[in-house]
């Protein structure tokens, strides 16, 4: 990908979102190539340690994944270390907030931006995506219906 298409996939994740609180918000196959393209682009997975363990992670270099829980499981209570945890590990780059669905990755985008990141990113439709009419995720959008490269748990 040249510096251009980044240009553009950029421009583009400005335009999906009318809240001022993050950068913007990018397709997960975007988000892959945008990890590739840009120096520093960090992927930020905020789901719980036990989501991570039982239904997997995208397959992103260690240097670039950085799994922080935006909640703590079992309990689901906020990770009051989260801003913390992420200084401490994040870089100077971009950053792409990824979930489930979506949820989750649009709070943390938020909350990063409001202490200083300048650059985050939600990803939509999440890892796994929204369920489907049978109550089933994996099946209509997400890192994983995409057919993007991930590990299994």
């Amino acid at each position: 990908m040249s510096d251009v298409d980044a240009a553009v996939i950029l421009d583009t994740a400005r335009t999906r979102t009318s809240d001022s609180g993050y950068a913007g918000a990018v397709l997960p196959e975007e988000a892959l190539a945008l990890l590739t393209a840009l120096p520093g682009a960090r992927l930020v997975d905020v789901r719980t340690r036990a989501e991570l363990d039982w239904v997997g992670r995208p397959a992103i270099p260690a240097g670039q994944y950085l799994p922080i829980e935006w909640v703590i499981w079992p309990g689901n209570q906020p990770n009051g270390a989260f801003l913390g945890q992420l200084a401490a590990s994040a870089g100077d780059g971009p950053l792409f907030f990824l979930c489930r669905s979506g949820v989750r990755s649009k709070a943390a985008a938020k909350a990063a931006t409001a202490a200083g990141h300048a650059e985050c990113y939600d990803i939509l439709e999440g890892f796994e995506g929204d369920k489907d009419a049978a109550g089933h995720r994996k099946t209509i959008g997400g890192w994983c219906k995409r057919g993007l490269p991930w590990i299994g748990a």
